[in-house]
């Protein structure tokens, strides 16, 4: 019995002893990707754009940008072009998401939708088209769950950029005109279905395209190509309200022709000024400036270095009926303006700084 027992114990040592040198099982393949599926049936497939390690974490957290240096190698024959959509995957070519491609900027791509978004609601997925009727969609109903438009507010950014998930475009709703700031190659290409899409929008009767023609020469677009075929029929200038406050505004002026993202400062500002000195430098068209007027401030100063702005907020302070003597608008640099009050010693109880980008590219750096 004993001898049965260690003769027992000796076979169950040589079985493990010759275990141990046979080669691991193969670890299960990870499961197949929603958006890697969608991507085979492609006809003309799909490139897949592959990170480097350590790099996944921030565009699953969210980031849209994908930069250059994030990018380890491009899987695609042939390799793809500007607009073209393409897969973002982790180092084991797992896709984590799609956007769109850039082949000469600095973000090589904007992400539009992540892997689990694609498995929750495949309508989108690979879809640029479908997305951004979602998308603008889902922007309009936020907005409206905001009270926007209303009686008091008819002017406000229905698109923000990434804020609204749609990296390079920006819609600002002045009455019945929509301006579109495009800032990324992939808003050029899609330009037909950002305008169909706004253009389905209730209020909306017109439409201004302007693109930010010296971002787009750098995401590699040619400036010949930004020029509209078709004269706008857009009016230059058009009249809105914002909190209650009557707003001349041009759309030839700086950026989509009124700042629409200060609408709650601007508010803020209407709160705290009663009875105050307030400093306005770089006004533009008097935005601040006409609610710290509503608000009850005892003067207002503003400065700014272009005479088409000044003269809109000169306009602006009589469209409110508000008293021009407590008001002045100065026409010099900030700078300057800032460096001569100091030797004066002047001082204001309220001073607003909302200057305009002081290094707009890297060569002005």
């Amino acid at each position: 019995m004993q001898q049965q027992q260690q003769l027992q114990a000796r076979l169950m040592k040589c079985l493990s002893c010759s275990h141990s040198h046979l080669p691991l099982p193969p670890p299960p393949p990870p499961p197949f990707s929603s958006l890697q599926r969608f991507a085979s049936s492609q006809p003309k497939g799909v490139a897949k754009v592959i990170l480097k390690k350590g790099k996944t974490q921030l565009f699953k957290d969210g980031s849209p940008m994908v930069y250059s240096g994030a990018i380890d190698r491009i899987i695609g024959r042939p390799p793809p072009k500007t607009g073209d959509i393409v897969l973002v995957a982790d180092g084991t070519e797992k896709p984590i998401g799609w956007g769109l491609y850039n082949s000469v900027s600095m973000f090589c791509v904007r992400l539009m939708q992540l892997e689990e978004e694609a498995t929750r609601d495949p309508s989108c997925a690979l879809d640029m088209e479908k997305l951004l009727e979602t998308r603008i969609n889902a922007a309009v109903e936020l907005r409206r769950g905001l009270g926007l438009p209303s009686a008091t507010t008819n002017a406000y950014r229905l698109v923000n950029s990434e804020g609204d998930r749609l990296s390079g475009l920006i819609v600002d709703v002045f009455g019945d005109l929509a301006v579109v700031a495009s800032s990324a190659a992939w808003v050029e290409k899609y330009k037909s279905k950002v305008k169909a899409c706004i253009s389905s929008i209730d209020e909306i009767n017109h439409i201004h395209w302007r693109p930010s023609v010296e971002i787009l020469k750098e995401e590699g677009m040619d400036a010949a190509d930004l020029k509209e075929l078709h004269p706008s029929t857009c009016p230059q200038r058009t009249k809105v309200i914002e909190n209650g406050i009557s707003y001349a505004i041009s759309l030839e002026g700086q950026k989509t022709g009124f700042y629409a993202d200060q609408r709650e400062n601007r508010m803020f500002l209407s709160t705290i000024s009663y009875g105050q000195r307030v400093l306005d430098v770089c006004c533009y068209s008097g935005g601040f400036a006409l609610n710290a007027a509503k608000g009850g401030a005892m003067s207002i100063t503003g400065v700014d270095t272009s005479l088409p702005a000044l003269e809109l907020a000169r306009e602006n302070i009589a469209l409110n009926n508000l008293d021009p003597e407590k008001t002045s608008f100065l026409r010099e640099d900030a700078t300057v303006f800032m460096k001569g009050a100091l030797s004066r010693n002047d001082s204001w109880d309220i001073v607003i700084l909302d200057p305009p980008k002081l290094a707009p590219s890297r060569k002005e750096r």
